[in-house]
């Protein structure tokens, strides 16, 4: 399938906005491709300073919140921190556990089995933290939706304290959607209809450092004690694909600056073992090194091995829990891939691939990671995946879409078909008896409207330039517009005619494609593209049949229109331009 090139166009006065932020006009271009056009914005943008963080207190009961948990400070009753399994639950829990162990609470931590209790609270472990002494139940990361769980715990004499981001749950009538709250103590979740505070985007990590910002205010301490938890928040808010804009952005990049000297002896460990230890940290190393190593421990074992590496003070034990985290996403990858062929396979050899939107039941993948191969499978062939396999009670999976498809909106016409399901516009968890799986799939299948428009792969290109402006000013300048992720993706270039001087395979299996580009200058640039080989090899077959090879060998006369994002490359001690190529044609 062919990817579509599209340039972005913006109708601003690029210029002047540069000459008014004190920025290059390409930096401006990007920005304004983002929808960030005033220059005020611009600057707050790009300065992402600790100073523009809203207050805490605009958020709906976080007065109420943090007055119950200081309570229970002063009289020493048992407060436990009620978790999640993934990063940003990881990242949560560590923040509100260290920020009330600082505070000399009566605290501890609970974090839920992926597969034996599943997302949120349960009621028999309510009964057993009540039975443990449990007193106060502040939960992070989830409890929005837990409303019998909330009704159990006040039932059972307990104090509930809300922090959470997720979608309310609602009841719907034909003409409206009634939002539903828990009866909690207090209920701090931005999303709430009746909450005030500016920015709604937050992840489970950036609430509860907003709580902790909150209650050290409230005890008169400087500022900087509540700060030092961007850094966990960070990596929580990097993890959980959140728009980083607004406050996502200051936490995000405050936290990459302070993750290079950190002094947490499980971040130190951990980045030891990942060989990135005293390397500058990019959004990439934490949503692809860090983030799925703290993953796998909530997938294959227990999330509470990665609280623990964020808040152990023992060097030794630190250093024991960064390689079991290693070696857990170890065998996280293999399950993936080897899962991820699999079902390639099956789809490519049935007529599952005449599906816009792919439901595709096996039994035997580890339900951890079912949402990872839904995305694997998602960006292969760009169109709605849902992945289900074997659960306790009934089948249970993950959905992965894509921007043209509303993927809860769409499950929500088959919830007859659906035992549980949640999630939101772009991914979804479910769980099905077996015998409406192939109901589910013929029914959404039947009403997607989905054109082959929709479903061509698309890349959005920021600005059109020449090699020979790919310099280290302008890297260096892309490099203040960190961190990249959803809602800041990462700059993309293009430019039409590159002559090729020379064309090599290189990896263990030769799955990594490099090209020597030319610069109008004649100065040579290299450009690299991870799993593009047998791309470049088709798209050469189909235009010189067999004499393919020696193209590759002797490329002289080759010209190539490359996508790409420009980086430094260093290895070995030297540095050197390169470009990191997304897609590639051959000129016409």
């Amino acid at each position: 399938m062919k990817t579509e090139w599209r340039l972005r166009v913006t109708k601003c006065d690029v210029d002047k906005i540069a000459k008014e932020a004190g920025i290059s006009s390409i930096a401006a271009k990007i920005l304004a491709g983002r929808n960030i056009q005033d220059v005020e914005e611009v600057k707050k943008f790009m300065n992402a300073s600790l100073e523009d963080l809203h207050d805490p207190f605009l958020m709906a009961d976080m007065e109420l919140g943090t007055d119950i948990i200081l309570d229970a400070i002063d009289e020493g009753r048992k407060i436990v921190v009620y978790g999640d399994y993934d990063a940003d639950g990881v990242t949560s829990t560590t923040i509100l556990y260290k920020g009330l162990l600082n505070l000399e609470a009566n605290v501890e931590y609970y974090i839920p089995d992926r597969e034996a209790e599943g997302y949120g609270m349960s009621s028999d472990r309510i009964k057993a933290l009540k039975e443990e002494g449990a007193e106060v139940i502040l939960t992070c990361d989830n409890g929005i939706s837990a409303v019998e769980e909330i009704k159990l715990a006040k039932a059972l004499g307990m104090q509930v304290v809300v922090t959470d981001h997720h979608e309310l749950p609602f009841t719907e009538t034909e003409n409206e959607r009634k939002y539903v709250l828990p009866e909690a103590d207090a209920v701090i979740n931005p999303k709430r209809p009746d909450c005030t505070y500016p920015f709604k985007f937050l992840c489970g990590a950036g609430i509860a450092f907003k709580f902790i910002q909150a209650l050290y205010l409230k005890l008169g301490l400087e500022e900087i004690e509540a700060y030092q938890f961007i850094e966990i928040a960070g990596i929580g808010t990097i993890c959980d694909v959140v728009d980083l804009i607004g406050e996502n952005r200051i936490i995000a990049k405050n936290s990459l600056s302070m993750i290079k000297n950190t002094k947490n002896l499980g971040l130190i460990s951990l980045m030891k073992v990942l060989g990135i230890k005293g390397k500058e940290i990019k959004s990439h190393n934490i949503g692809f090194m860090i983030g799925p190593c703290i993953n796998a421990t909530g997938r294959l074992d227990t999330a509470a091995l990665s609280v623990e590496l964020l808040t152990t003070e023992d060097v030794m034990r630190a250093e024991e829990l960064a390689n079991i985290l290693y070696e857990l996403n170890k065998t996280r990858q293999d399950m993936t891939m080897e899962n991820v062929e699999d079902i390639v396979h099956i789809i490519q050899n049935s007529d599952l691939k005449n599906d816009k939107v792919l439901v595709i039941y096996k039994e035997d993948i580890h339900e951890s990671i079912a949402g990872i191969v839904a995305g694997k499978i998602k960006e292969k062939f760009n169109v709605p995946t849902i992945i289900l396999t074997r659960g306790k009670e009934m089948p249970k999976g993950s959905g992965r879409s894509i921007e043209e498809y509303n993927l809860f909106e769409e499950l929500l016409k088959c919830r007859d078909l659906m035992d549980k399901f949640g999630g939101h516009p772009m991914a979804a968890g479910l769980s099905i008896k077996e015998e409406n799986i192939l109901l589910l799939r013929k029914r959404l299948n039947e009403s997607c409207n989905l054109t082959e428009a929709d479903i061509t792969p698309k890349i959005k290109i920021d600005k059109r330039i020449s090699l020979s402006m790919v310099n280290e000013d302008l890297i260096n300048e892309l490099e203040r517009l960190e961190p990249f992720g959803k809602g800041n993706s990462s700059p993309v270039f293009a430019e039409k005619g590159i002559a090729i001087s020379e064309v090599k395979f290189l990896g263990k299996n030769q799955n990594t494609l490099k090209l020597s580009c030319l610069t109008n200058n004649r100065e040579r640039i290299d450009a690299i593209a991870f799993d593009k080989v047998e791309e470049f090899k088709g798209m050469l077959r189909e235009k010189y049949g067999s004499g393919f090879e020696r193209v590759i060998s002797n490329p002289s006369g080759l010209k190539l229109d490359i996508v790409f994002y420009p980086v430094i490359n260093e290895y070995n001690g030297y540095k050197n331009k390169q470009l990191r190529m997304k897609d590639f044609r051959l000129s016409i």
